[in-house]
């Protein structure tokens, strides 16, 4: 009697079988890194300029992240940039994946690294705020030609409100900012600004309308003691923008969360103390006043400033 080879059923039983433990044998390909980002060993990176009290920023920016994970289930991790420039640069890298930026930041950042704009802050109702230049009341200085060789206080390079505006206002009244000054520095941040004034270590400083308000809790005297001499032009609020390259569907995950938390009361308090906000709201045309600034005053707006 002829011995009967295995059955066709047989054959396709021990394939399954076969095809099975390759599956189980065979790791799965990693997932890359876009796809673990916002998870806790992948936290979203989000980096806040330093225009304020570093610590308040600090703790205000961890919670923001704190809130929007509880409404979004993304995990952040936050940190506070030591200048302006340094978030930039950091969003190109890919070392950042949101950055809180100023508004010459955000320009900056676009033209540079081609960065995506989420969100515009809002204050007050409005889109748009203004800078100031201030001074001590028993200074002498009434009007911006009084400035002539006095020492002057600006926030940081990449600050509109406490740089780039206030040079455009001195040259829009007949100044050369780069002959008119003694001296001129960068304190580093509005509040800074603000102490150096009212201490009289500089005559005259720059900085956001208005920036006493952020240090009157200590500093109870700074409305008397300083005085506001002139105010720039509007200039739209500063942003919440995404490096180049974020996958969109996190981006608008935290729009969305974002503009969710601006709207509760807890979260329009931490956006307050953080910053001074009051809403948040799209769009990106509001900077082309300040592009046009940026060729006025000859800058390379393809290079933050040092």
């Amino acid at each position: 009697m002829r011995r009967r080879g295995p059955s066709i059923k047989l054959f396709y039983q021990t394939g399954i079988r076969v095809l099975a433990l390759c599956f189980l044998l065979v790791p799965c390909s990693p997932a890359t890194a876009e796809d673990r980002l916002g998870t806790a060993q992948h936290p979203i990176r989000m980096m806040f300029v330093p225009s304020g009290e570093a610590q308040t920023i600090l703790e205000g920016g961890e919670d923001i992240a704190r809130r929007l994970h509880k409404i979004t289930g993304l995990h952040f991790k936050t940190s506070i940039a030591t200048s302006y420039a340094a978030v930039i640069e950091a969003m190109g890298a890919g070392k950042v994946d949101i950055g809180w930026l100023a508004t010459l930041a955000y320009v900056l950042a676009k033209q540079k690294y081609d960065v995506d704009l989420l969100l515009i802050v809002v204050r007050f109702g409005s889109p748009f705020y203004r800078g100031q230049i201030v001074t001590r009341t028993d200074s002498g200085i009434k009007t911006l030609s009084d400035l002539k060789g006095k020492k002057f206080a600006f926030v940081d390079p990449a600050s509109t409100s406490g740089h780039l505006y206030p040079k455009m206002l001195l040259l829009s009244q007949g100044l050369n900012p780069d002959r008119l000054f003694a001296q001129s520095l960068f304190a580093g941040s509005h509040n800074a600004v603000i102490l150096s004034v009212l201490k009289g270590e500089v005559d005259a400083g720059a900085t956001y309308d208005d920036a006493r308000a952020a240090v009157a809790k200590t500093y109870p005297e700074v409305f008397t003691k300083l005085r506001v001499i002139a105010y720039t032009q509007e200039i739209p609020n500063d942003t919440v923008s995404a490096r180049k390259g974020l996958d969109p569907a996190i981006q608008q995950k935290i729009k969305t969360g974002l503009m969710r938390l601006s709207k509760t009361p807890e979260g329009s308090k931490v956006l307050k103390r953080v910053y001074g906000i009051s809403g948040l709201m799209d769009f990106d045309a509001f900077f082309d006043p300040v592009r046009e600034a940026g060729r006025l005053l000859d800058l390379d707006l393809k290079k933050p400033n040092p």
